[in-house]
């Protein structure tokens, strides 16, 4: 497996199927949202699911687990008041109250790594249950 960029704050490796998939999101709309996962074990953050064109915002959120943490971007098309279409990534930082500390602290620590891998996201949020990523807040953000 190839390790393109190591996270030099934590030692973790961010593999190139995680940017790889990210510039196929953001370039090419292949997939609607990315989400990612730290192993521990052997201190790599990889792919863990990827949704197709179709799918929506309340499929990413189902796909987060509610006792672990997670990465996930999201790209959000919309049209504005203007109705120009435009369309925006969003970064998420999953966090619910189950998980355990340790993986709350490697998760907070090695997100700016995984961002700076991750060029052109438009907004970020953290979240530790749904409501903090809803639909709404995420249409709000987008203006």
């Amino acid at each position: 497996m190839a390790m393109a960029f190591k996270m030099a704050t934590t030692g973790m490796w961010v593999t190139d199927e995680c940017k790889n998939s990210y510039m196929d999101m953001k370039w090419k709309k292949n997939h609607r949202y990315i989400v990612y996962k730290i192993d521990e074990k052997s201190r790599l953050v990889t792919v863990d699911k990827v949704g197709g064109p179709a799918e929506n915002y309340e499929d990413l959120a189902a796909a987060l687990p509610k006792d672990d943490c997670r990465y996930a971007v999201f790209d959000f098309d919309f049209v504005t008041v203007d109705n120009c279409r435009k369309s925006k990534i969003f970064f998420i930082a999953w966090s619910p109250a189950e998980s355990r500390i340790r993986a709350k602290i490697l998760y907070a620590t090695s997100k700016a790594g995984l961002r700076r891998v991750l060029d052109g996201i438009s907004y970020e949020l953290q979240a530790t249950d749904p409501t903090e990523m809803g639909m709404d807040v995420i249409k709000d953000r987008a203006k």
